[in-house]
């Protein structure tokens, strides 16, 4: 059996200079953390989660002109919010996917209406571990002031987790479930230049990633600065663990080719692309602006065939 492309997927890197990107539960007051991973040998790794990205991802298509899906009440009491769940109008419901559980009527079994969403995402994973370091603030907002009760308001003392290096995810495109199936059973499939829109609407997005979380002290790019992407025949991130920075900002750009070969067989075409500004071997990659664009030409391709 001949096997046909049907996904796409993306490992990138982003450089971090000075950031406090995804918060986590307090456990002191005055501690703002920042969400981490505790690996086997105890290493501490900062990470920005999947939820995050996909928030992220979501707010840069809107912020591109798409039409997003308004948020709105769960059918179930304590149930999440859900959206319009209309992924043929709607950009994200088609991309991101949705679930909303109904509660069943006079004795009635209750039903759930679920989109499985076709674009997968890992969170974003700092490469170098937590070492501990804070950011030391004092809110002096109130000086001078007084509260209702003619108290001086004190100046408010805090600390925020912060961290600096590089972070790697991953992204994985089910192109042959972009604007068909699950939501899609009334209306019928979008017309594949519908789903090429989608998809290359997507990928600006991707490639302009910027979370607004804790952006007003801590400024962050996390858009991609490196790419390890391929037009794959299986659904399978191959890139996903084989992505890292060695020798003083120099990719494994062998490994990369190496682990390429590995799946030849499932591989349509692959492409290693990365800014010259921070890495040291751009000479053994395309420029990124060359990578996006062969990307954009396999979703051409893609919905063309």
């Amino acid at each position: 059996m001949e096997l046909k492309p049907n996904s796409i997927t993306i490992t990138y890197l982003s450089k971090v200079s000075f950031a406090s990107l995804n918060g986590a539960d307090k456990e002191v007051d005055n501690i703002n953390p920042i969400k981490k991973v505790t690996l086997a040998n105890e290493e501490q790794l900062p990470y920005v989660s999947s939820q995050a990205i996909r928030r992220a991802i979501r707010n840069q298509l809107e912020s591109l002109g798409w039409n997003i899906s308004n948020i709105q009440e769960a059918s179930a009491k304590k149930g999440a919010p859900k959206t319009m769940m209309n992924p043929v109008e709607f950009i994200d419901d088609d991309l991101f996917g949705y679930m909303d559980a109904s509660p069943g009527k006079d004795g009635e079994k209750g039903k759930s209406t679920i989109r499985i969403s076709p674009v997968r995402v890992e969170s974003l994973l700092g490469l170098s571990s937590y070492k501990g370091d804070l950011d030391y603030a004092t809110n002096f907002m109130g000086k001078g002031h007084q509260t209702a009760k003619g108290e001086d308001i004190q100046p408010n003392i805090f600390e925020t987790e912060i961290h600096s290096g590089f972070y790697k995810g991953t992204v994985l495109i089910e192109l042959d479930r972009i604007g068909s199936g699950q939501g899609f059973e009334e209306d019928g499939e979008l017309s594949s230049e519908e789903k090429k829109k989608r998809v290359l609407g997507f990928l600006d997005a991707f490639q302009n990633l910027w979370s607004s979380g804790r952006q007003t002290r801590f400024l962050a790019d996390i858009s991609p600065k490196f790419v390890a992407a391929a037009y794959m025949k299986a659904k399978n991130p191959i890139f996903l663990e084989a992505v890292q920075v060695v020798d003083n900002n120099k990719i494994n750009i062998a490994e990369l080719n190496q682990v390429a070969s590995d799946y030849d067989r499932f591989v349509e075409e692959y492409v290693l692309a990365g800014q010259s500004a921070i890495f040291r071997n751009s000479d053994e990659m395309q420029s990124l602006s060359e990578g996006f664009e062969r990307i954009r030409n396999w979703i051409d391709k893609h919905y063309k065939e």
